[in-house]
């Protein structure tokens, strides 16, 4: 169970109860203990202007069996951060033992690559129908009657 971390609280809202309930599942199904964390805090460093510079808001996780660390400044928020240091913490874990990645992790994965295809195919045909633009006019030229 995580005492410390439920519930997770923002600024604006909360991490939903739903989140809170599968993570700790997944530590249960991992066999991971919330004392196998040293969790500490640090100053976020990037955009986030006058809050990340005061507050300790950038969450250091490291799991002490496998000595697996986590650095997790995504959001402003501390607890956001706690939780989402623990979930990617989790994702390595569960590589570590199995060797596989889970399935919604690869899907994202396989998403983003295709993105980047997709925007260097459309480069590509973005280019090629500039050339063939670029041709286009110069065939629009006046032709010199004296030549």
């Amino acid at each position: 169970m995580l005492p410390s971390l439920t519930p997770f609280t923002l600024e604006a809202m909360t991490i939903s109860q739903e989140k809170d309930t599968a993570l700790r599942e997944r530590m249960e199904r991992l066999g991971v203990r919330e004392e196998e964390f040293r969790e500490t805090f640090i100053r976020s460093s990037g955009p986030g202007g006058q809050k990340v510079n005061k507050t300790s808001s950038c969450v250091f996780l490291v799991h002490l069996p496998t000595g697996l660390s986590v650095k997790c400044q995504q959001e402003r928020s501390q607890a956001l951060n706690r939780f989402l240091a623990r979930r990617i913490l989790l994702d390595r874990i569960e590589r570590l033992r199995t060797g596989l990645v889970s399935a919604e992790r690869m899907r994202t994965e396989k998403i983003r690559r295709q993105k980047r295809r997709r925007s260097r195919r459309a480069q590509e045909k973005t280019l090629e129908a500039k050339h063939i633009q670029s041709e286009k006019k110069a065939l629009r030229t006046k032709i010199d009657p004296e030549k």
